[in-house]
């Protein structure tokens, strides 16, 4: 019989989307993990695997430090991150745009854009339309 490397258990799985690692890895099943993922209106974050109630969780902005804090109350996380789309337009962090919400073991944190970086996005996306793609025409190049 020919050796089989995930007969023996040699064979490790290999993530090329870091997010998703914790769906293939049992060991870090119960760690927090943490991605981004905007709306057209708002930043949107999502931590997964947080299962504590949502009057625990405490979210708020740092104006000082550009950043987002999460905690919770009986000190079992804590996380700081910054929105590198309000850095790049050098627009402050308004407490009255950040929302959040807790269902299903996810936090959900949202920001509200500012008028700014829509304005800016909606220029990108008219910007990327103008563009030619290879497949946009038919070109030169004929197949056999």
């Amino acid at each position: 019989m020919p050796w089989e490397p995930w007969a023996s258990g040699s064979l490790k799985w290999e993530s090329q989307c870091p997010q998703e690692l914790g769906a293939w890895d049992p060991s870090s099943s119960k760690k927090p993990i943490f991605m981004r993922k905007d709306t057209k209106t708002s930043f949107q974050w999502r931590i997964r695997n947080l299962p504590y109630p949502k009057d625990v969780y405490s979210v708020s902005v740092a104006q000082k430090e550009r950043c987002i804090i999460v905690r919770t109350t009986n000190k079992k996380y804590y996380k700081k991150f910054s929105i590198p789309d309000l850095d790049r337009h050098q627009l402050p962090l308004e407490d009255s745009a950040l929302s959040f919400a807790h269902a299903n073991r996810t936090l959900i944190i949202s920001y509200q854009k500012p008028k700014e970086v829509m304005a800016a996005e909606s220029e990108l996306q008219k910007e990327l339309k103008k563009v030619k793609t290879a497949h946009s025409s038919a070109g030169d190049c004929k197949t056999q």
